[in-house]
């Protein structure tokens, strides 16, 4: 059947879409080189890590001024390096998180400050304290203990309408619409970005389908309010996955499961 001129037209503007953000994340990679903090694995590969970055503490600093960081307990932080002081300073302050595992390949981890010492606050917030000392959690699991009181990412860019786009993988879009389906996140949940003054974007940028807009803009150097945000959108779209990524993690498999829908 030959397509309708609106399912073309939908096609060249998601086309048109990844093109100028392909074109808007390599733009700003080429300037975050100039403030980003090497990673201990991929060094400053960007389409495989969001860096940490010069001024991040001040950037982090901003969130927790703001009412929804002050009023909430338990949130999901994503891994990004550039939320490593976020994470200790949440354990420190008392508060709970849930925390994806690199590429979602192991799943998510529970991470509570009953499960760390004092004093190892930082060394829970990298990666490997993270599983050292905080509890592999199943989505079931996650969808039990209920809402989370916010969300905070790190992102490759994020534009001033709320935008966001990652290393071009689409796990917080995952993570996400993972969560939609377990009713603990929606459009009124507070989802904040932590990135440099270097990612963020004047250009317009229209939102993919599995786009996450932002709330909150936290950077060194100023924080940025999202006035009148486009809904974000809800699900897991499966059509757009590959088998093998949904082989590959474990949450999308059990997710299936819950759902009564084939794994393999």
């Amino acid at each position: 059947m030959k397509p309708s001129f609106q399912q073309s037209l939908n096609k060249k503007q998601l086309e048109h879409n990844v093109t100028k953000t392909k074109i808007v994340r390599e733009k700003i990679w080429s300037k975050l080189a100039g403030v980003a903090q090497p990673d201990s694995r991929f060094h400053l590969n960007f389409s495989e890590v969001i860096p940490d970055f010069v001024g991040s503490s001040a950037a982090t600093d901003r969130i927790a001024k703001e009412d929804f960081y002050q009023r909430g307990g338990y949130a999901f932080i994503t891994p990004d390096n550039c939320l490593v002081d976020l994470r200790a300073r949440m354990l420190k302050a008392g508060k709970s998180m849930v925390v994806s595992t690199y590429g979602i390949y192991r799943g998510f981890y529970l991470l509570e400050p009953a499960m760390v010492p004092a004093g190892q606050e930082l060394f829970a917030a990298w990666l490997d304290g993270l599983e050292h000392f905080g509890k592999k959690i199943s989505l079931e699991e996650v969808a039990e203990r209920g809402r989370f009181d916010f969300m905070v990412t790190g992102a490759s860019a994020v534009s001033l309408d709320g935008v966001r786009f990652g290393k071009g993988h689409g796990f917080f879009d995952l993570e996400w619409g993972m969560f939609t389906e377990l009713g603990i996140v929606d459009d009124n949940t507070n989802v904040s970005a932590v990135v440099h003054d270097v990612q963020v974007v004047e250009d317009k940028l229209f939102p993919s389908p599995t786009d996450i807009l932002v709330d909150v803009i936290a950077t060194p150097n100023k924080l940025y309010r999202i006035e009148n945000r486009a809904p974000r959108p809800r699900g897991i779209h499966w059509e757009l996955l590959e088998p093998e990524q949904i082989a590959a993690t474990p949450p999308l498999q059990e997710l299936r499961r819950m759902h009564g829908l084939p794994v393999g």
